[in-house]
């Protein structure tokens, strides 16, 4: 029992810290986007639905 507990607390002090460190890089942000990047990023594309196959076979 005592084995399970010791295996447990270590691995939640790794969890805390890896949480730590995730979070700590999230503060830091990412780049910007320029609006040329931010125009291809935002490209919809048609979906195409599986009955007009249905329909071309029948």
């Amino acid at each position: 029992m005592m084995t399970f507990f010791t295996i447990l607390l270590i691995l939640i002090g790794a969890n805390a810290i890896f949480m730590v460190f995730s979070l700590s890089g999230v503060s830091v942000g990412g780049k910007k986007e320029t609006q040329e990047e931010e125009k291809e990023n935002t490209n919809i594309y048609p979906l195409r639905s599986s009955s007009e196959k249905l329909k071309k076979a029948v």
